[in-house]
């Protein structure tokens, strides 16, 4: 039976009139690695902060490492780790300082591979939280979170701060934690090249709820553009499976679609008699033809 560590039913969340979620449904397993994409302001950070059990749901129902979000004990906690978007530390606390007093929260620390990412991340442990640039607080939340070795690890929009080359490092870091198939991550993001890079899996968060959670290599297996040559008037799109976007233009049919196959693409060759090309997508492309 598979064990799932993020389970989602039917959750809802409104501030006053505004409906943010408006039925989310996700369930992630023990090992996945999870981009979570969605364009700013689509509810990424509210559907994380109810997991955690920060905001309680309007609705539905959310539930971390089998246990009630709202109702998380201190022995699921401490198998949790978590980046907010916004690190807050102690400004006058030294870095080695934030350290010491976040270690003293849980029984089980690993000194050894905190000091080896503050050096792997270039954070000299006597600086100053309070000078530390957006960047660097990302990176020690980061370093923060890590050091009690959590099981699953909940990461808002982690990279957001960091340069180009400690984005890659940080994404280089993520499928290191996630070699094993043990640890489980969900990472939320607006930019796909970094899903394209670490996650095994993505889920699309649009309109309140999750479009689309999928393997990411099987997603572009199945998501293809299909580029007909003369096909206006003689292709329509009941001919084609799961249409996603559709364009004429100059005699051209241009067709987006979820569930490709060399079959299909055969079949309307040989009924419509019509030339079929087929391209593949990157992540941004498919993200947009969601949209």
């Amino acid at each position: 039976m598979t064990e799932f560590l993020i389970e989602v039913q039917g959750l809802r969340k409104s501030f006053g009139d505004l409906e943010v979620l408006r039925g989310v449904d996700l369930a992630i397993p023990r090992g996945e690695l999870t981009g979570l994409l969605g364009t700013n302001g689509a509810g990424k950070s509210t559907l994380i902060r109810c997991l955690l059990g920060m905001l309680r749901p309007t609705g539905g129902t959310a539930s971390l490492l089998g246990c009630k979000s709202w109702d998380l004990a201190d022995s699921q906690k401490s198998r949790l780790g978590y980046v907010a978007q916004d690190v807050q530390l102690f400004p006058r606390f030294r870095v080695r300082d934030m350290v010491e007093y976040t270690a003293a929260f849980y029984a089980r620390w690993d000194a050894n591979l905190v000091r080896e990412q503050l050096e792997r991340w270039g954070l000299p442990e006597s600086k100053q939280c309070g000078v530390l640039s957006a960047g660097e607080r990302q990176k020690l939340g980061i370093v923060l979170a890590l050091g009690h070795g959590p099981e699953l690890l909940i990461l808002d929009e982690p990279a957001a701060s960091l340069d180009p080359q400690a984005r890659r490092l940080f994404l280089e870091s993520l499928l290191q934690l996630a070699v094993d198939g043990e640890r489980t991550i969900l990472f939320s993001t607006h930019i796909t090249s970094d899903i394209e890079r670490a996650a095994s899996h993505l889920a699309i968060l649009q309109g309140g709820v999750v479009r689309l959670h999928s393997e990411v290599d099987g997603l572009k297996d199945r998501v293809k553009r299909l580029r007909i040559p003369g096909g206006v008037g003689r292709v329509q799109a009941e001919d084609l499976p799961g249409v996603l976007k559709w364009c004429e233009q100059g005699g051209v049919v241009q067709a987006t679609i979820d569930g490709y196959s060399q079959e299909s693409a055969q079949r309307l060759r040989e009924q419509r008699g019509v030339e079929v090309l087929v391209e593949d997508l990157n992540l941004e492309d498919i993200f947009l033809a969601f949209h």
